[in-house]
């Protein structure tokens, strides 16, 4: 096996400077970095990555932390596009990738500062956290740099990254109210997710900007599934027949409404239009395919990850970023 003594006599130069050298400190001249890159590829030379994160007390290793993480969750492919995200763009800068997930139980046994150090991680992604989350404030108070994903919180180690939710949902009311919609209901995720906050600002001003009363009425809670969405359609169908609309605030929940409309006589879109957001992979095979607002939920991760390392290697401070959305017209809305 290569080791740096090799490369150091190979090149004609000290242990040292091959050690710097090859973790890329500024004060080896860069004519004499890259004879020592050269020859250690030469050599095949692979690094000792756990050795060299005892030296320069770094390991090279993000962890990407997802709560709620679960066989339910999986039908809507969300979280898997943000880690490919994640993925690629860690690959791309030479960092590994540690997944791991938690809840309620185990946060009460571990700390989140316990759980990164276990795990040797440089920094964190967190994704489907609720804003009530305990572990939101280790975060914040947390020496830890950290990026979150659809979590408006920030500091000097804590940045994150979302899309812009509130002209999202705007969009997708106002496509509907342009279709001659006036009575238009939401079945909205719930009360502790960011995004459903965001997302309802956007379904009432659209409402407002457009003249049209704002019924609370016409508000239903769907949690992010397709089986309590349906209960919510079945529900605001029976007691406001009038509703011509229905917007949801993710693509499960409007699968859900569809099934509820179905049963409950009415054809989609011809006798009730709807509306989703996320742009799953399911939406497009739906029957009938699905109307939504897409976000780059690749983009989510790659982002983060990026904005993350930037903030490991000193590139630049915690970072605020919000991607844009865009309207998908299918045949669920008419």
């Amino acid at each position: 096996m290569t080791t740096i003594k090799d490369i150091a006599k190979a090149a004609g130069v000290s242990v040292t400077t091959v050690s710097r050298a090859l973790n890329g400190y500024s004060d080896v001249n860069e004519k004499t970095r890259r004879k020592i890159m050269d020859i250690a590829k030469q050599l095949n030379y692979s690094p000792n990555t756990l050795a060299r994160g005892l030296v320069m007390k770094k390991s090279r290793t993000i962890g990407m932390l997802v709560s709620g993480m679960n066989r339910v969750s999986s039908k809507d492919n969300f979280t898997f596009e943000v880690l490919s995200g994640v993925n690629e763009c860690i690959s791309e800068r030479d960092y590994d990738l540690v997944l791991f997930s938690t809840t309620t139980t185990k946060q009460r046994e571990k700390t989140y500062s316990q759980l990164c150090r276990e795990r040797r991680v440089d920094g964190v992604i967190l994704q489907g956290m609720k804003i009530d989350d305990p572990y939101l404030k280790e975060v914040v108070e947390s020496d830890i740099p950290c990026m979150l994903i659809d979590i408006p919180i920030s500091s000097k180690s804590v940045g994150y990254v979302t899309t812009d939710n509130v002209l999202g949902a705007k969009r997708a009311v106002r496509h509907l109210i342009q279709s001659g919609h006036k009575n238009i209901g939401l079945v909205n995720g719930h009360d502790q997710a960011y995004v459903s906050k965001q997302r309802l600002k956007g379904y009432i001003e659209a409402l407002q900007e457009a003249g049209l009363q704002v019924n609370g009425q016409y508000i239903a809670s769907g949690d992010f599934t397709e089986e309590k969405a349906e209960k919510a359609g079945t529900m605001l169908l029976k007691e406001h027949p009038e509703l011509t609309a229905i917007f949801c605030a993710s693509d499960l929940m409007a699968l859900g409404v569809i099934k509820s409309a179905k049963a409950a006589g009415l054809s989609v879109p011809e006798q009730l239009s709807v509306i989703g957001y996320d742009n799953i992979l399911l939406a497009a095979y739906s029957s009938p395919p699905l109307t939504t607002i897409a976000q780059n939920k690749f983009e989510l991760g790659y982002k983060a990850a990026n904005a993350l390392i930037d903030m490991l290697e000193e590139k630049s401070d915690a970072q605020v970023i919000t991607l844009e959305t865009e309207l998908i017209v299918r045949e669920s809305a008419k």
